[in-house]
């Protein structure tokens, strides 16, 4: 979504993936936190198959080690136009 709430990248599933890990460096960074820093990641998408195309994206964002999760596929998310969802946990050492 942009800064108003409005889909970004509609019909555009590899923006969308690239979006969401976006969206999540910036939060984490808020927090002090990387992407090394995350211990779980479940992927909600509305296509599987587009999914598994563009997953070697994954591979830029894990660079030390990949988390643990799960790929889900669904019917539907919160709005019509999105094709993917992306959920972190992390764990920051002290």
């Amino acid at each position: 979504m942009d800064d108003s709430g409005n889909p970004t990248a509609v019909g555009d599933f590899e923006q969308q993936m690239k979006n969401c890990y976006e969206d999540l460096d910036k939060i984490l960074k808020h927090f002090n936190c990387t992407f090394d820093d995350v211990v779980v990641e479940n992927v909600f998408t509305t296509d599987m198959s587009l999914f598994l195309k563009h997953a070697e994206y994954r591979n830029t964002i894990y660079t030390k080690q990949f988390p643990t999760g799960s790929w889900l596929g669904v019917k539907e998310l919160a709005l019509p136009e999105f094709l993917i969802e992306i959920e972190l946990e992390v764990h920051k050492s002290n």
